[in-house]
């Protein structure tokens, strides 16, 4: 991966967002030349690119914290997101068991059977939409079905969520108008459903939580309230995000398409290699908390901070050939889901819900190459893609 000469990083108004759909070589011009960038243009604030660097921040939330990060149209901060140890570590307590391989494992015949289902419709067909017709239904499916919330109501919470992450504005104002109002939704909806639960209890993930206790104490409204905002945005996007890299990957690599085709015993190493590649969520947010240096660089309390997750996971410094597709790479100690105590809290999730998808596709629709003359494009931040066209042959036949 050479670094591209024009690519500037130091340059005023670079931003690594402007590089979602080919972001490889302005990584590594971070890397290489800026590796703790301070800017005040881009993103703004320090972008930190390097995988050692990067991890070290994720594992000391002391020194770089969650907490008054993001303003997404949430009026409290969201749980466990922007929570810091100590008082982080007592929700994931009560949610990481809710998360946990275990419980992902006994859920995916269902996940499969859904796969299934989608990919069904494909037969004897010639192409589909991917993202439309796969990737957003399947995880979104899965998710609603483990709140309990209506699945006829899908269109609804797509639409409230992407207001959240890609709000359809041209100015940050604008942006963040779509957003408040968005958040006033996924409140009221979240309200509403909460209300139908105290009258009617269910065997689903709202009931459970308007029953459960954190040190003795129940949740509170609020705080269920905070969790469901967080879990609503994660659930319904970023399984879809990875499944859209994903296929819009292979589609475009006929080789490693077959590879992972025929045989099917190393999709776990794929997912992994197409999520450290691919990293569908380019960057996670923190504000340092104390004075730290990193990288070679002071950072001071108040600056804002991005941790660039997909340079890392391309740094050749910690991954030996980073610029080659390995899918039987090991160890492979990517951050695609964070790392340290905000470590992602649905990665056991994301994971099975990517093999049971990967798997039935495959099964059903095992050639697949983009029509000639696409021109992906993919969203910024979390690298959705859409539409992702795919033919169900091979590339120029």
């Amino acid at each position: 991966m050479a670094t591209t000469p024009e690519i500037d990083p130091e340059a005023p108004g670079f931003s690594v967002m402007d590089f979602a759909s080919s972001p490889h070589a302005a990584y590594q011009a971070l890397r290489d030349r800026c590796p703790v960038l301070r800017s005040q243009g881009g993103l703004g604030g320090v972008t930190i690119s390097r995988y050692e660097d990067v991890l070290w921040a994720l594992r000391h939330p002391e020194y770089f914290s969650s907490e008054s990060t993001v303003a997404i149209g949430q009026q409290r901060p969201l749980i466990p997101l922007m929570v810091d140890p100590p008082a982080h570590v007592k929700y994931r307590k009560l949610l990481d068991p809710v998360f946990s391989r275990k419980r992902m494992l006994a859920l995916e015949p269902e996940v499969r059977r859904l796969a299934g289902d989608l990919a069904d419709r494909f037969k004897g067909g010639d192409g589909c939409d991917f993202h439309a017709e796969f990737a957003e239904p399947l995880p979104s499916t899965v998710f609603l079905r483990l709140l309990g919330l209506p699945l006829e109501r899908l269109p609804e919470f797509v639409e409230i969520k992407d207001g959240i992450i890609r709000p359809s504005a041209d100015d940050m104002a604008g942006a963040q108008a779509i957003r408040e109002a968005s958040g006033r939704r996924i409140y009221a909806l979240f309200e509403e459903a909460l209300d139908a639960r105290v009258a009617d209890p269910q065997q689903d993930l709202l009931s459970w939580m308007l029953d459960e206790e954190v040190e003795g104490e129940r949740l509170t409204r609020e705080q269920i309230l905070d969790i469901c905002y967080l879990l609503l945005i994660a659930g319904l996007d970023t399984v879809t995000a990875s499944l859209d890299t994903f296929a819009a990957y292979l589609a475009q690599h006929p080789d490693r398409r077959r590879m992972a085709v025929e045989r099917p015993e190393i999709i776990d190493g794929v997912i992994e290699e197409l999520l450290r590649t691919e990293t569908p969520v380019m960057m996670v947010p923190r504000v340092v908390k104390q004075t730290v240096e990193i990288g070679g660089v002071t950072l001071e309390p108040g600056e804002s901070v991005v941790l660039l997750l997909a340079a890392a996971d391309t740094d050749e410094r910690a991954f030996p050939d980073a610029g080659v597709v390995d899918f039987e790479r090991r160890p492979n100690r990517h951050v695609a889901f964070g790392g340290g105590p905000h470590r992602c809290l649905g990665s056991h999730l994301a994971r099975m819900e990517l093999r049971a998808a990967l798997d039935e596709f495959h099964r059903r629709v095992p050639v697949y190459s983009l029509p000639q003359g696409t021109e992906l494009s993919y969203s910024a931040g979390i690298r959705q893609v859409e539409p992702l066209p795919l033919l169900f042959r091979e590339p120029g036949a």
